[in-house]
């Protein structure tokens, strides 16, 4: 059964950076606009937009903060995600809008790369809570959970002898590729050797953030192919 789009309204007061939002949400598969509201009162308006599932809120919004939208919509009972942008670089904000259950912050200016990453590893979260077990959960499963909204995975703590700095450069360079890798040519790109590029990429097949496919083309043994399979 395919993904279910994630429907996404942009809460921005400025409409140039509006217009660059919806163009990066909409850059992203998966992910639908469902409305842009200009206001904090405009996104708190009790007008049926339909389905909702993400709001992208600017925290510095011209008629009240987006700390005030977020007690709004929690004192209301509202579970809708929320990723804040915001150009407040306060490890203070950043604190209040994580207890108001934001699930990312994102400090402007930042480029479209950035931002449609964010949304990918926001994207990759509501996969793994989907995909994961019914019933009650171990540690292991709400750290694997909690790590997908952290770049590239990294809030796993990774098996003694893989370095998160060479893990970067593998994914950096799976996320380049138009193709799936082998190990040799991830070696070959990045100067490792194959079983050490191996070992990166099996642990992010692991862990889901990698398709792992066999490749029968070419006499010998099968050799394993690895696509990036985030968004």
């Amino acid at each position: 059964m395919p993904d279910q789009p994630i429907h996404t309204l942009i809460v921005e007061d400025g409409a140039a950076f509006a217009a660059a939002l919806r163009g990066y949400v909409e850059s992203v598969p998966g992910f639908v606009v469902s409305g842009v509201a200009r206001s904090g009162r405009q996104a708190l308006s009790p007008a049926p937009r339909g389905r909702l599932d993400l709001i992208l809120l600017d925290f510095f919004l011209s008629d009240m903060s987006g700390l005030d939208v977020c007690r709004a919509l929690r004192a209301r009972g509202s579970t809708l995600d929320i990723i804040a942008v915001s150009r407040v670089r306060d490890l203070a904000m950043v604190q209040a809008a994580m207890s108001y259950g934001v699930l990312q912050y994102v400090v402007k200016p930042f480029t479209a790369t950035v931002f449609q990453h964010c949304l990918e590893r926001y994207s990759a979260f509501r996969r793994q809570i989907t995909a994961g077990p019914a019933g009650p959960v171990g540690q292991r499963d709400v750290d694997l959970v909690l790590s997908r909204l952290q770049p590239d995975g990294s809030g796993m703590t990774l098996p003694k002898g893989l370095s998160a700095a060479t893990l970067d450069a593998v994914v950096d360079h799976l996320r380049g590729a138009v193709r799936p890798l082998s190990a040799y040519e991830v070696a070959g790109g990045l100067g490792l050797s194959r079983v050490t590029a191996r070992r990166y990429l099996e642990w992010l097949a692991e862990q889901r953030l990698v398709t792992r496919s066999m490749n029968y083309g070419h006499t010998g043994r099968p050799r394993h192919l690895y696509l990036w399979r985030m968004p």
